[in-house]
């Protein structure tokens, strides 16, 4: 019978928070780049620039088809090679992590677009009327009047689809990073305790993806009492 013996995790400790500052700054990183992006193609989406729609529709629609290790496998693979053989950039642990957080962001910028495209067609239409007949451009109605009550709406969504990111960045074994997950599976075959170490690493992701998904529902409940 397998004896758990968890005694290598208090020593881990500072490891294991370095791999979560890791996993955190991609996190973190691919949701600003994301929703920026995420933004810039539902824009382009509903635009009536005939071009500009078809090459927002098609990015979503490459990108939703791709799994996500296929993205960062491309990632790791073609963009240090480009990176060095023009600019003459040595690969290191900064190029793997730029590669993950590149390729993280392009990716999940396609589910944040369908995510805030959806958030802008919530709006009523009578809001971008109304700024309009106020002598607002285009672009000024959607930044000031329409955003601003998309996003208000689209929290609850956009947290959750960042609760999904936070978990995805294990997949950044692919690229040899050291994050959470990939540090705790190393310690884990390092000292003999893989069980104990991954066992610890899924509880950590359960207690913060527990704990924010719990702030979304606060929020949603907040919503509709408002």
């Amino acid at each position: 019978m397998y004896e758990f013996d968890w005694s290598s995790i208090p020593g881990s400790l500072p490891l294991l928070a370095k791999g979560m500052g890791v996993s955190l700054e991609i996190t973190f990183t691919a949701i600003v780049v994301g929703i920026v992006w995420g933004t810039l193609l539902a824009m382009m989406r509903l635009s009536s620039v005939k071009p500009l729609a078809w090459f927002a529709a098609g990015y979503v629609n490459v990108f939703r088809a791709i799994p996500l290790v296929m993205v960062l496998l491309w990632f790791f693979l073609i963009v240090p090679n480009l990176l060095e053989s023009l600019f003459g950039i040595p690969r290191g642990s900064d190029m793997r992590l730029g590669s993950a957080i590149a390729g993280f962001a392009l990716f999940e910028s396609a589910y944040y677009s369908e995510i805030i495209r959806a958030g802008i067609q919530s709006v009523p239409k009578g809001q971008m009327a109304a700024a309009k007949a106020l002598g607002m451009s285009y672009g000024q109605a959607m930044r000031l009047v329409v955003l601003p009550q998309a996003f208000r709406n689209m929290v609850p969504l956009l947290l959750t689809q960042a609760i999904i990111l936070f978990q995805d960045t294990s997949l950044v074994y692919v690229s040899a990073l050291a994050d959470f997950f990939g540090t705790a599976a190393k310690i884990g075959d390092r000292d003999g305790r893989l069980v104990e170490m991954l066992l610890f690493a899924g509880a950590v992701y359960f207690v913060l993806c527990f704990a924010v998904s719990q702030l979304v529902r606060y929020y949603q409940k907040k919503l509709k009492t408002a």
